[in-house]
């Protein structure tokens, strides 16, 4: 990749020629096939491979400007070809061996213009961590397990994904940083300040708490489990907020009720809830619902859950809903948690004696961050601790070697307070001053944001290796959207990371840290869209047993199942073709599964008769691509296009009209809706690719359940792909991902890819992706050889030296 761009001859004069005539047998092929309406008159679809003849471009020369790059045209081509797509149905179409010839030998032609004619499209030098990158890298830094989604804003998605469209940081966002950071170094910190911090948590309205939750103990019921890192050693006061109906009534309240209070499982304080005796007044049963604890520093898990008094039968009319959350429709049978505050910590009368009384407790983040103690009370020595303890953390928090210039603010922090007048002892006084200089460096562009070198404007090639150091902050960013730790940062420092064995075996290492789930939690959530389950509601007259414990369990199942690939480094095809899945009882009743108790998932071998599996079967993915009221087969085809094939339909046009809706003057089922919407011929090449897809999941209604009728309509499943498979239903679709895996295998690879770079990835990368693909093939396609050829892609090893503005996306 450092050979310079120099003019070539046309492509079948050059050494290539290109492989034995392969441009005259594709120009061949689009001649037959695709001329009739891809021609200078024509331009279907604004395409025009008239003027556009692959024999006849000057490579060198046509390359240098996206705009008029016509490897734009001819990967627009090979994605077509290669998904089936073109030619359509309607029209002479090749047979399969055709197909297979053409898409190899036009993607090794472009393979072939691509390394001779090197481009990559920019990386911004500056690209903010996300709000869930900057939450794990303060964890992998200060050893804090701390949820800081009250303290920073959400980050907009770009692409499906949110680590693209952050490069900004405005005055009232930088504000929050500052905020957060001076909590956050407190918390690390631990000093003794006597002043009380907060938590609120408040639980789901629709969450039914008539069961005991996973995490809590044996024999306990609803409730919630908090994980928190205490700032100081002290006593904390817990109020409880039990839920309340619209009259402002506490349900299920016939008889007295335990709520425990329980720090690491231990219990701690125990009230009896009791019904009012006279008449019904609620207004104090739960005012008085507060405790004082002494708690110390650290991280705890704090439960407050109910005694559970076993379960009863219900003798109603009908059979009650799964969900129990409200008394209009879902009556709680029992009382329920609504909502936890943490406060403290409380000092003693004497503020002194407290901190003189209360040995210090070494938490995880002190043992973190004092790594070294001064030698005396002598300010020199303060100050030697001080930049031995602050050059460690900003090393690893700038992802490089640092250099004094970079540690002169934070010193100077804690210079002020050193040399400034207090009565505190001077151990006090080292620890303000550490806290204050770790505000510094988290706050620090350093810090917040990755940073990259600028290319020199008149590099002589066309693009250039990253430095090892850039190199180890993009791994991290991959895999654990943290920071590197110190075994990558000292590869780096000895310029032995980008070596090819040793980064195949750090690549292997990371994948096997615990750090690796945030491919699950950050990747995958966004692939597959988990992210979106929070906004999804139902309409509960047509599905009543819908409540947030459902939704959870959903997004569960899915990221078990992604989980289970990537731990156990299986082949990315058991996404689509799974015999097993993860269930817990709520699932697996909504599922209509027998044989699963509990709150806790595991894993369940699946009978054919149960209508489950892979990725299209999960309730999580059949509930997003849905409407409130029904299924949209439009809305679940583009979503498979988009994540699964990888090539998703042209936006619908601005003037299009909305499909109508069931009514006594429409047509009934949905499928005669929308093939009235397809008269429209604005509308049906688009719908005529989506559609068959759609409708091949529309056994499975709008929260992922098996039907056989919509109403009083058989569901009718068939319909015909656009590489003119016949398929009756999901078994068939997955049968024709299966068949042609290097289709799902390119778009998880391409979706990865824009994830690992943090930007869009479009025509210049697809050489890379093939190659990723191939090689992966090897393998069976385990996910461990993706992310390995990702790491080891030129996209991700080097950049462009040529300017944003040259090299702005086509």
């Amino acid at each position: 990749m450092t050979a310079a761009v120099v003019a070539e001859p046309p492509i079948h004069n050059s050494a290539a020629e290109h492989r034995n005539g392969a441009v005259e047998r594709i120009e061949a092929f689009v001649d037959r096939y695709c001329m009739d309406c891809h021609n200078a008159a024509d331009t279907v679809s604004d395409l025009d491979l008239e003027t556009t003849l692959l024999a006849e471009v000057r490579w060198a020369e046509a390359t240098k400007t996206p705009t008029t790059d016509p490897r734009a045209t001819w990967e627009t081509v090979l994605r077509r070809i290669a998904s089936r797509q073109m030619p359509p149905l309607d029209a002479e179409r090749p047979d399969e061996s055709e197909y297979r010839a053409v898409v190899q030998q036009l993607g090794h032609t472009l393979d072939h213009v691509a390394r001779q004619n090197p481009v990559i499209p920019p990386t911004d030098s500056l690209r903010r961590l996300t709000r869930t990158e900057y939450q794990n890298s303060v964890r992998d830094l200060l050893g804090l397990e701390l949820d800081i989604t009250t303290w920073l804003p959400k980050d907009e998605s770009s692409g499906g994904f949110d680590n693209i469209t952050v490069g900004d940081l405005s005055a009232s966002l930088m504000n929050r940083y500052l905020s957060a950071a001076e909590k956050i170094s407190r918390i690390a910190v631990g000093r003794f300040t006597h002043t009380p911090m907060g938590l609120n948590v408040r639980l789901p309205a629709d969450l039914t708490q008539e069961k005991h939750v996973a995490g809590l103990p044996l024999g306990t019921r609803g409730g919630t489990n908090i994980h928190h890192t205490f700032a100081e050693t002290g006593e904390y006061e817990i109020a409880v907020r039990l839920t309340r109906d619209r009259d402002e009534m506490i349900e299920g309240l016939s008889r007295p009720h335990d709520l425990d209070v329980l720090v690491d499982r231990q219990k701690q304080h125990r009230w009896t809830i009791e019904p009012p005796k006279r008449g019904r007044d609620d207004t104090l049963i739960d005012a008085n619902l507060k405790v004082r604890i002494p708690i110390t520093a650290g991280p705890h898990d704090i439960a407050v859950t109910f005694v559970s008094q076993g379960e009863s039968l219900l003798e109603i009319k009908r059979q009650p809903f799964l969900a129990a959350y409200n008394r209009h429709r879902h009556p709680r049978q029992q009382p329920a948690l609504l909502e936890v505050s943490i406060v403290g910590p409380f000092a003693d009368a004497d503020p002194a004696a407290t901190e003189t009384s209360t040995p210090t407790i070494e938490t995880p983040s002190r043992q973190r961050i004092f790594t070294a103690w001064p030698e005396s009370s002598s300010l020199p020595d303060q100050q030697v601790a001080a930049q031995q303890i602050l050059g460690e953390i900003a090393r690893v928090a700038f992802r490089r070697d640092v250099t004094p210039a970079d540690l002169a603010t934070p010193l100077a922090f804690v210079d002020e307070v050193l040399r400034g007048e207090s009565t505190d002892s001077w151990e006090s006084r080292f620890e303000l001053g550490i806290e204050r200089g770790l505000a510094a460096i988290l706050v620090n562009p350093n810090f917040l944001f990755h940073v990259e070198q600028p290319v020199q404007s008149d590099a002589s090639e066309p693009v250039i290796r990253i430095s090892d150091w850039e190199l180890a902050s993009r791994l991290a960013a991959f895999l654990w959207s943290s920071l590197p730790d110190d075994e990558l940062l000292d590869l780096a420092a000895a310029d032995q990371l980008s070596d090819p064995a040793v980064l195949r075996g750090q690549v292997t290492r990371m994948l096997s840290d615990e750090r690796s789930q945030s491919l699950v939690d950050h990747f995958a959530a966004q692939w597959l869209y988990l992210r979106n389950l929070d906004g999804i509601t139902p309409n509960l007259r047509q599905f009543p047993d819908f409540d947030e414990n459902l939704r959870m369990a959903m997004r569960r199942e899915t990221e078990l199942l992604f989980t289970h690939v990537l731990q156990h480094d299986a082949s990315v095809m058991g996404l689509i073709d799974s015999d097993f899945t993860y269930l817990n009882e709520r699932l697996a009743r909504h599922y209509r599964i027998p044989g699963v108790l509990g709150d806790e998932f595991r894993q369940v071998t699946l009978s054919p008769d149960w209508h489950r599996g892979g990725l299209l079967r999960h309730g999580s993915i059949l509930s997003v691509t849905s409407y409130s009221t029904r299924t949209s087969p439009t809305v679940r085809g583009n979503w498979v296009l988009e994540n699964i094939i990888g090539n998703a339909p042209p936006p619908p046009p601005p003037d299009i009209p909305a499909l109508q809706e069931k009514s006594t003057l429409t047509a009934t089922s949905l499928r005669e809706r929308l093939a009235m919407h397809r008269e429209n011929e604005s509308c049906a090449s688009c719908h005529d690719l989506i559609d068959p897809i759609g409708f091949a999941l529309d056994h499975y209604d709008a929260l992922g359940q098996y039907r056989e009728y919509d109403g009083e309509n058989p569901i009718d499943a068939s319909g015909v792909l656009p590489d003119g498979t016949e398929v009756g239903g999901v078994s068939d679709l997955e049968a024709s991902l299966l068949a042609h895996p290097e289709m799902f295998v390119g778009c998880l690879s391409e979706k990865m890819m824009t994830f690992a770079l943090g930007r869009l990835v479009d025509y210049r990368d697809a050489p890379a992706i093939r190659e990723i693909v191939r090689k992966a093939k090897i393998d069976d396609y385990r996910i461990s050889s993706i992310i390995q050829g990702i790491v080891a892609s030129e996209p991700f090893q080097y950049r462009s030296t040529q300017s944003s503005a040259l090299l702005t996306e086509h």
